[in-house]
């Protein structure tokens, strides 16, 4: 494909995904295919000579759309929201096109650097205390991971480095291997999987707390554990706090836990995968209170910030935390402006080497929609999200399980584990909205999460008159097969 045929179709690409998002609410949320369903579509080779583009395109929608679950469709209120704009996708497309690989500032001046003023400006957006900011001459500074799992594990690791040396330092008669045989990762029972596979990677133990009535992790739950493992031989090195959990979207208490992490040594990570975003509205950045007391924090603009995937925010306050744990400078990656100290080479942050031109996408995105725009964005879906739970309130067969915060609820029928099993099964299979479950202490629970950037007040009561239905519906046939027997 020559320049000339790029520019025709780059332009029939564009207007095929306008009218995909477009259009997308016409299109059944969640697919109609068995496992396996494409191999039997495809031949099982590549073939000898070039095909026509007009060949491709045309198995778009024959292949690829019957299998494609639409998570930018109103009716789609599983998981959390997966971010996406025009102006993010078109940042995208500029970051395909000038596809540098931007390990270093030597290797793109302008992907390191447009990355770092990106993350301060989305700093202060969140009013993060200073030291978390590069600035001109700051010790801290911000990196776009590709997710929040890779920010978590990313700071495990540097704890990890960081606590090693410094018992060496004290006792060095040990060895490195005694000491990571001693020591301990905590977090909540309510925290991501990712934490505890992050514990697994680093080879080192992981300790649940147990949290409260809120689903919160408090001060006193962690202080109690770090007692028990120091009194028998371990070291506590790690913490991390969630924000808005998956499950539930509660708050771990950091102003209690922040100074015992302080007190005790420990480095605390705060993963704020998706409730981040909410904090550049003023009456939501009382939930990250406490932040001062962590060493790094991370949350993801491609769930909630309207820039789509993968863009990962996160921040340290000793930058040189992360790149003391990860630095190794082979001759073919050195250039001379690296020890000069105005430069950072993203390597150092990060597990892989190579980086996409992340940095554009938010550029493009807070530019086109500024502050007042994205807060707008998270506005409406907080309020659509009280609307629904408000729905639920009114009738009595349901109950609602834990507080609504910000965008997610999460609720169910009153009775059996097994009756609000049928009900999302009897949900996903109709296929007009897409949910997912979890479990919230012994209770199976439906979360209905606000996701999409077109969902509006109609597709919520539409939402709600079908889970209605569907209860009344099952109830009948439930009450049917309870006479019977």
């Amino acid at each position: 494909m020559e320049a000339a045929e790029f520019r025709k179709r780059g332009k029939e690409m564009v207007d095929y995904i306008a009218d995909y998002l477009e259009k997308i609410d016409k299109r059944q949320v969640f697919p109609d295919v068995e496992p396996g369903y494409l191999r039997t579509l495809i031949p099982d080779c590549a073939p000898q000579d070039p095909e026509s583009f007009e060949d491709v395109f045309k198995d778009i929608e024959k292949i690829i759309m019957p299998g494609v679950t639409h998570w930018h469709s109103p009716y789609f209120f599983a998981y959390f929201p997966a971010a996406s704009s025009f102006p993010a996708l078109l940042a995208d497309m500029l970051c395909g096109g000038i596809g540098c690989v931007g390990f270093s500032w030597a290797a793109s001046p302008a992907c390191t650097e447009l990355e770092t003023v990106m993350l301060d400006w989305l700093g202060k957006m969140i009013n993060l205390p200073e030291e978390f900011l590069a600035g001109k001459d700051g010790q801290g500074g911000g990196v776009i991971q590709g997710s929040a799992s890779e920010a978590t594990l990313i700071s495990l690791l540097a704890a990890r480095t960081k606590t090693i040396r410094q018992v060496q330092s004290e006792k060095p008669e040990l060895t490195e291997a005694d000491i990571m045989g001693r020591l301990v990762a905590y977090a909540s029972d309510q925290a991501h999987s990712s934490v505890e596979r992050a514990a697994l990677i680093g080879g080192v133990k992981i300790k649940s707390l147990s949290s409260d009535d809120t689903f919160s992790v408090c001060g006193s739950a962690l202080q109690k554990v770090l007692d028990e493992d120091k009194a028998s031989g371990l070291i506590p090195f790690f913490f991390c706090a969630t924000l808005g959990t998956t499950p539930c979207c509660s708050f771990d208490k950091l102003l209690e836990l922040g100074p015992i992490c302080n007190k005790e040594n420990m480095w605390m990570h705060i993963d704020a995968a998706y409730a981040g975003s909410a904090f550049i509205c003023p009456e939501f950045r009382h939930l990250l209170n406490g932040v001062e007391f962590a060493d790094s924090f991370n949350f993801n603009p491609h769930k909630w910030l309207l820039v789509n995937f993968d863009c990962s925010a996160m921040w340290v306050k000793k930058r040189s935390d992360l790149t003391g744990a990860f630095k190794l400078e082979p001759l073919y990656l050195q250039h001379h402006h690296q020890e000069s100290g105005l430069v950072t080479d993203y390597r150092h942050w990060q597990i892989p080497l190579g980086r996409r031109f992340r940095s554009l996408k938010l550029w493009f995105v807070l530019r086109m929609y500024g502050v007042t725009g994205l807060q707008e964005h998270i506005r409406k879906h907080v309020r659509l999200s009280h609307q629904f739970e408000h729905l639920v309130l009114q009738d009595e067969r349901f109950e609602v399980c834990a507080e609504v915060v910000l965008g997610l609820v999460c609720f169910r029928m009153k009775g059996s584990n097994e009756l609000n099993e049928a009900l999302l099964k009897s949900i996903n299979e109709a296929k007009k909205i897409h949910l997912v479950p979890c479990h919230l202490r012994e209770k199976f629970v439906l979360r209905f999460a606000i996701c999409s950037r077109t969902v509006e007040s109609t597709h919520i009561k539409f939402a709600w008159q079908h889970i209605s239905q569907l209860a009344t519906d099952l109830l009948k046939t439930w009450q049917q097969n309870h006479h019977q027997q």
